[in-house]
């Protein structure tokens, strides 16, 4: 649903029919809008890939940062976290069935991000 934004007799601006708990937008960038949450669940999409490659693979976050992201996601049932009986033993991840679902507008993301016009990187 789309508020309306009205202003009152003081030129105030109220929003009609505000949402009184997080929109569908701001429930959904919960989820995936964390800081290298969708670069996760990208590089995840050719098959499981174990921790070390993924923390290779995203050289800008810490293997701390990846490592949080990774149990949210889990949490969250987006990925599958497998311990394998290797020597030394290794992690891998791979996405579920709910995480390959967010694949498709990350894509459209993607897609979008490279339609605009080049701009300078933005420090964090």
């Amino acid at each position: 649903m789309h508020d309306r934004i009205e202003e009152d007799a003081q030129g105030r601006r109220h929003a009609l029919n505000a949402c009184t708990s997080p929109c569908s937008i701001e429930q959904g960038m919960r989820i995936i809008g964390g800081k290298w949450t969708g670069t996760i669940l990208w590089h995840l999409q050719d098959g499981p890939v174990r921790f070390n490659d993924l923390a290779r693979i995203i050289a800008g976050a810490s293997k701390k940062m990846i490592t949080d992201r990774l149990r949210q996601l889990e949490a969250q049932g987006l990925v599958r976290r497998e311990v394998m009986a290797t020597s030394p033993v290794s992690v891998q991840y791979d996405l579920t069935e709910l995480g390959r679902t967010a694949l498709s507008f990350l894509d459209e993301l993607r897609k979008w991000t490279e339609s605009l016009p080049a701009a300078e990187p933005e420090d964090d």
